[in-house]
């Protein structure tokens, strides 16, 4: 009860509330704008949170994550343009809604679902966060070790469209987590000479990089063509509330479940949830005949999951230290950096600290609803800011926080430098984020496998001797078989029709 009261001291001030209403903000201006991921915006508040104290920091990136993903459905449902890539999954049926002059209810069923699932997600984070917390204090380096590989394999095969594609992007990010003297034996690897590189690759200008930078050149290569504009009247959003959540309830319910399970999955995240649950949606409803004409019921399941999924994927990053997504990837390193350790500990230590980051997620999920409405209000004059004046403001952003990273020229030199990687990964249809995974997870992995090693004298078999690690072993060995087969069987398939 003390924690919980000290959480409240700790959230309910003048300084931690403005910075969440300027964080949200920042993220449905962010999220509203096509091409500008909840990932980029997150990644650009780091130099800021530089010189904040620690719990307004990670609230800022808490409130401007999920205002982002909620953002993203409003050029997708005016424009056809998804804002974020968790939106894409239903553009389609969000545009069509809005062709046929149901701008209002779409974008309505946005608002209040996505705050409900964001509300879902946190009180799964509430109630399963402490109870896996007693679980990870019987982790040690094999459990480590079966939980990094399967982030990285969730990162892959689950969060890619293409498991090839998906694991070219990771073994790119492991051979970059490679880079420097942070590894088991201290010896420099691929630095080429440079003292800078002997450090590693710090992932804050890489992210940066791979994110913003590469949008950046991408649309200097389109030649900055001007939005689309389409002249749409959006009336009152409250209006079909009542009758939505009456009506498709178990699509909500469902969405919700499904990506918070999706979320505690490392690796996964928002889009995959979202893709996920539309399918589901589509193929369990009663009517599928609708979907792709302008049905609600499809963007209601998917707008619930990819905001349920933002809160759950703390799980794993606040009790594991393992990021579930690529948000949370960027506040770990926040986090280290404030001096709070992410994992187990944090629960017995600084457990006001877990309660006040619950607090903010339910604040930033109420706050949606009100900031939501004045940003769809806006929506037409933010669609309509020239990308030849937006970029270059986000090319002076990215520097800044590239620089701010380490003080050093160094951290822009390696941010260009993925800006142009993330560029030709993505002109390749090669998705990023197995690659930002990977270049987090790699020394964790590392690391865990040497110490296991050593401390078995060399025995693989002390991968799966004590049961919580035989058991995610076990996962891990069963979801690489499943997808060998399956390619296998298409394999066989594939031969027989020739």
């Amino acid at each position: 009860m003390n924690a919980i009261l000290a959480a409240f001291e700790l959230v309910f001030t003048v300084d931690v509330l403005l910075t969440l209403i300027s964080a949200a903000l920042f993220g449905l201006l962010v999220g509203a704008v096509p091409g500008l991921t909840a990932t980029m915006a997150t990644a650009l508040l780091v130099p800021l949170t530089f010189f904040m104290d620690p719990i307004p920091a990670v609230g800022a990136m808490v409130t401007c994550a999920a205002m982002a993903i909620f953002a993203g459905d409003i050029p997708g449902a005016l424009l056809r343009i998804p804002g974020t890539p968790a939106s894409a999954a239903y553009v389609d049926e969000a545009y069509a809604m809005t062709r046929k002059g149901e701008a209002e209810k779409v974008l309505g069923a946005c608002v209040v679902f996505s705050a409900i699932g964001g509300l879902f997600g946190t009180v799964v984070l509430i109630f399963a966060a402490p109870a896996l917390a007693e679980i990870a204090l019987k982790f040690s380096s094999p459990e480590y070790f079966w939980m990094a590989l399967l982030g990285l394999t969730c990162a892959a095969f689950i969060g890619a469209s293409s498991p090839i594609r998906g694991m070219v992007s990771l073994l790119i990010g492991l051979l970059i987590s490679t880079v420097g003297l942070n590894n088991p034996a201290g010896v420099p690897r691929f630095t080429f000479g440079s003292t800078d590189m002997l450090a590693g690759i710090d992932f804050i200008p890489a992210m940066i990089g791979l994110f913003a930078v590469s949008e950046v050149l991408r649309t200097i290569a389109a030649g900055a063509p001007p939005w689309d504009s389409m002249q749409t009247k959006v009336g009152n959003i409250f209006r079909d509330w009542g009758a939505m959540i009456r009506t498709y309830w178990r699509q909500q319910v469902r969405g919700n479940v499904l990506g918070t399970a999706i979320g505690v999955l490392p690796g996964a995240g928002a889009d995959v949830a979202a893709y996920v649950s539309y399918a589901i949606s589509r193929r369990l409803s009663r009517n599928p005949e609708k979907f792709g004409t302008g049905h609600v019921e499809g963007v209601i399941e998917s707008t619930s999951a990819n905001n349920s999924s933002l809160a759950s994927a703390w799980i794993p990053a606040l009790v594991f230290g393992i990021p579930g997504d690529t948000i949370t990837a960027i506040v770990i390193g926040v986090l280290y950096v404030k001096g709070i350790n992410p994992g187990p500990t944090l629960f017995l230590f600084n457990p006001q600290t877990i309660y006040a980051v619950f607090l903010i997620f339910i604040l930033a999920n109420l706050l949606m609803v009100p900031l939501g409405w004045l940003v769809i209000k806006l929506a037409r004059h933010l669609l309509r800011t020239p990308r030849r004046v937006l970029m270059p403001m986000i090319l002076i952003f990215c520097i800044v926080g590239a620089f701010a990273s380490n003080n050093a020229a160094y951290g822009i030199v390696l941010m260009l430098g993925f800006g142009v990687l993330g560029f030709f990964m993505e002109e390749n249809e090669i998705p990023i984020a197995p690659c930002i995974l990977g270049i987090v997870i790699g020394p964790i992995l590392e690391r865990n496998f040497i110490t296991t090693m050593i401390k078995s004298d060399g025995a693989v078999t002390a991968f799966f001797e004590r049961p919580i690690a035989a058991a995610l072993g076990a996962v891990v060995v069963i979801i690489w078989l499943s997808l060998i087969l399956g390619a296998w069987r298409r394999r066989s398939a594939d031969d027989q029709t020739s």
